[in-house]
């Protein structure tokens, strides 16, 4: 990463922070133009699969067999007083959606890309509590990260967990907005991942998505927080960039040899 594109980054962040609206212009002039789906598919999109992915995922999750490890570095952070973002891998969103937000906790801020896949995740996340911004790396990211600084520093209490690896990937690969949520909400990433002793995997998405099967075993591990200083010059981020990429990939690796798990993909740091 170049030092000096991340310093001006951050600048841009810093005055999107404090200017509201200065940046979200020139995030909708770069969303990628493509030819419009069909009303059909939209039609399903937005209302009929964000009905069925809920029914699914709570039946599921009253079958499956939940062990937690390093459940109290997330107590920890809750209780902190401070604003924990919880980072995690897209390919186990889905599981871990319902594991974050089943907790006595106020508030839970969350990103969703803006396309027609991210409406129907959108409407999922709202129905299990969330609140959702949406944005992703490829459009209208920085003001996505903007917007959710904005509401976590405007809400007590309030939290925020992101997929690190984008909308798009590279799988595994971290980008630089959880550090920048970091810095300018409370201080600390929690990150968290979780297997299961037998699933189904989306071999065809970029993101290999893992869902549980009926009675699996399932583990969800919490790493430790990892510190992150309100002020960072660009060597000191990106190295916690990775350090985060790093505690995530030996995380995944824990949680499947605890559930038994053998990724013939496994994710690794770059």
């Amino acid at each position: 990463m170049d030092a000096g594109a991340e310093t001006s980054r951050s600048e841009t962040l810093d005055a999107a922070v404090a200017a509201p609206g200065a940046n979200a212009a020139p995030a909708r002039n770069r969303t990628r133009v493509r030819r419009p789906p069909g009303w059909i598919k939209r039609a399903l999109m937005r209302h009929v699969v964000p009905e069925v992915a809920f029914v699914v995922l709570r039946t599921l999750r009253l079958s499956w067999r939940i062990r937690e490890s390093g459940r109290a570095h997330y107590d920890a952070a809750v209780a902190s007083g401070r604003a924990p973002v919880i980072a995690f891998l897209h390919g186990r969103a889905f599981m871990l959606l319902d594991t974050i937000r089943d907790r006595p906790r106020r508030c839970w801020f969350s990103m969703c890309s803006p396309s027609l896949d991210g409406d129907a995740m959108t409407k999922l996340e709202e129905k299990l509590g969330f609140d959702v911004v949406r944005g992703s790396s490829g459009a209208g990211g920085l003001q996505a990260i903007v917007d959710i600084i904005r509401s976590v520093r405007d809400r007590p209490g309030a939290g925020a967990c992101l997929a690190v690896d984008g909308s798009r990937g590279p799988r595994g690969q971290v980008q630089g907005g959880i550090i920048s949520l970091a810095q300018r909400t409370g201080g600390f990433v929690l990150p968290v991942t979780v297997s299961a002793s037998s699933a189904w995997i989306f071999r065809k998405a970029w993101d290999r998505t893992l869902i549980a099967n009926p009675f699996a075993r399932v583990e969800v591990v919490f790493g430790e927080p990892l510190p992150v200083p309100p002020k960072l010059k660009a060597p000191e981020f990106d190295r916690l960039r990775l350090e985060l990429e790093s505690r995530l990939v030996a995380l995944q690796a824990e949680a499947d040899a605890l559930s038994g798990r053998g990724d013939t993909e496994p994710v690794r740091a770059a």
